[in-house]
């Protein structure tokens, strides 16, 4: 490999390792503005879980002043629940559409987007030493 397919390579690899990491960062911390969001007008009720998937899970819920309310985007840290299934969530006051299973928070996204950065970083690390290793000096082939 010639020193200028291997640099582009490198930085082909490193921008990608690195977009991965600012995004699964970026996804806690959306998280995190969320809760506090949740956390600085809450409202709890109790909610039927309509449809349960690992990433989006479906809830209908009432509010006090007797609204119903189905959240288009579903719940946060929708794990482990069922269909049929009553759960206590809370939910922003001011937008009843921002809602989580109740005791959970960003803590949950914690994990999942560490090993994401850990196992892009595992693949990322040893393709550059291939890379540094494969590189002929002064561009021979």
């Amino acid at each position: 490999m010639t020193e200028t397919t291997a640099r582009r390579v490198t930085r082909g690899v490193l921008i990608a390792a690195a977009s991965i990491s600012v995004l699964a960062v970026l996804l806690v911390l959306a998280a995190w503005r969320n809760d506090h969001t949740i956390n600085s007008d809450k409202g709890v009720a109790t909610a039927e879980v309509l449809s349960a998937g690992a990433l989006r899970s479906a809830v209908s819920f009432v509010t006090p002043d007797g609204v119903t309310h189905n959240p288009r985007l579903g719940v946060l840290y929708p794990t482990n629940l069922t269909a049929g299934q009553r759960i206590d969530v809370e939910y922003a006051r001011a937008d009843p559409d921002l809602v989580r299973v109740a005791g959970r928070d960003v803590r949950v996204a914690v994990v999942p987007a560490g090993s994401v950065i850990v196992v892009t970083w595992l693949v990322a690390l040893p393709t550059l030493w291939i890379v540094r290793r494969r590189t002929v000096p002064g561009g021979a082939a």
